[in-house]
């Protein structure tokens, strides 16, 4: 990766993922989101290998960098595949139900908490070889969905890539930062961001032509596999004194309620795209699998487009009107999940839906305003234990009401989360005001 690397496009998973759709690559709330504590945000700008020669020191740093953005377009590919092609899956290879579908994504989401205490314990570990180990069990989980024959193997493989990816989401940024020369720690973000947009981008064309060769759908998770293996291997060429430094303890603090709360509840919010919305365009229209690449690959390139614009227009109008309209907007894509009978306003519902989590930027840069930099760590990681606490809880009720009282339930639970939400954003300063 020279210099003249530019950034090409939005961040690779972080976001997102929890795999949040268009925003989860994009920049979204992605450190509020994906960053597990202490590992992306503490790290000095070179500090690893400042003590080499000055003509080591580069070589080094470009060497690092341009593994670490091999394995961020590897992993980018890996998780666009398996957010494509999973409803699909799920509905026509293992036939499951809507309380399925949500205990899976609840205990999916499970170990996003469990990474916290992970990355606690590996504290002072060579990052790189973290790297490898946890992108070693993304590829194998991902990998054995080609063979799963039963929901409950499903279940399982799902915990093996979930955890290992989930542990992985915060050490590229962490490693960009240690390998970054000072003053360009910036640019070297967006250039490793930008290896896994590619990825991504990557991923989806094979998938598509693929698909339209007539590949089954089983064979892709062995490509996504196969990826994320290469990830792994790529994670050699880093060097080993990057190492993750101590976590932040989670730590609730009053004065940032209100941050909290609102993570709570956007936590809520993803959920039902990421778990529902998908699930009811194969499982009740029978959305094909070409259909549904397509689909993501339209949001992608929207929030490849719009996220850049989106921070700009935080930076000019403020996060409080900002928000007010993404929760409006929310509430009425939740109404239509649930009335809309057309397949194809569902499809437009689907991508305007996912490509508008670049608004929960929002969030992230509401931080900036009310902690100092001292406690970025400790309140954005409180943040992203809030919304995994509501990414485990939503997806088990949403299924239960699925199964219950129909699939209407599951997306008319978001109205109640998307009114708290319009009601605590209203508490926040008014754009040039203090908190």
């Amino acid at each position: 990766m020279d210099d003249s690397s530019a950034p090409i496009g939005s961040p690779s998973p972080g976001a997102a993922t929890d795999a949040a759709p268009g925003a989860a690559i994009d920049a979204a709330p992605g450190a509020a989101i994906d960053a597990a504590p202490g590992a992306a945000i503490d790290a000095a700008p070179g500090a690893a290998i400042d003590a080499a020669p000055g003509a080591a020191i580069d070589a080094a740093r470009r060497r690092g960098l341009r593994f670490v953005g091999l394995a961020s377009a590897c992993v980018g590919f890996a998780l666009v595949l398996q957010m494509c092609l999973n409803s699909n899956f799920l509905v026509g290879e293992i036939h499951v139900s809507g309380f399925q579908a949500g205990a899976l994504e609840a205990v999916r989401e499970s170990c996003g908490i469990w990474a916290f205490e992970i990355l606690a314990l590996l504290a002072g570990i060579a990052e790189p070889a973290i790297a490898t180990l946890v992108l070693v069990l993304f590829a194998l989980g991902l990998s054995a969905y080609s063979m799963a024959p039963t929901y409950g193997a499903v279940m399982l493989m799902s915990v093996v890539w979930s955890q290992g990816l989930h542990v992985w989401m915060p050490l590229p940024n962490s490693m960009t930062l240690s390998l970054a020369e000072p003053g360009r720690a910036g640019a070297r973000l967006g250039q490793v961001q930008a290896f896994g947009a590619a990825g991504s981008a990557i991923g989806l064309a094979l998938a598509l032509a693929l698909t339209l060769l007539g590949v089954p759908i089983r064979p892709l998770y062995v490509m996504a596999g196969a990826a994320a293996l290469l990830a792994a291997l790529a994670c050699f060429g880093i060097p080993r004194q990057v190492k993750t430094p101590a976590s932040a303890a989670l730590v609730f603090n009053r004065k940032y309620a209100t941050y909290y709360l609102l993570c709570f509840l956007e936590g809520w919010r993803k959920q039902i795209a990421n778990c529902f919305a998908g699930l009811l365009l194969v499982n009740r229209y029978h959305a094909p699998l070409v259909e549904m690449i397509v689909l993501w690959a339209v949001i992608q390139l929207i929030g490849w487009f719009f996220s850049p614009r989106v921070g700009r227009l935080i930076d000019r109008v403020g996060e409080r009107r900002i928000l007010t309209f993404y929760y409006i907007v929310l509430t009425l894509f939740f109404i239509g999940y649930a009335t809309v009978q057309s397949r194809y306003v569902l499809y437009a519902i689907f991508v305007l839906d996912s490509a508008s989590f670049a608004f929960a930027t929002a969030l992230t840069t509401y931080v900036n305003k009310i902690a100092p930099k001292s406690d970025h760590t400790r309140v954005l990681s409180m943040g992203v234990a809030m919304n995994h606490v509501a990414a485990v809880s939503m997806p088990f009720i949403g299924g239960i009401l699925w199964s219950l009282l129909g699939y209407q339930w599951a997306f008319l639970i978001g109205i109640p989360a998307a009114a708290a939400s319009i009601v605590t954003v209203r508490r926040l300063p008014g754009h040039g005001q203090t908190t």
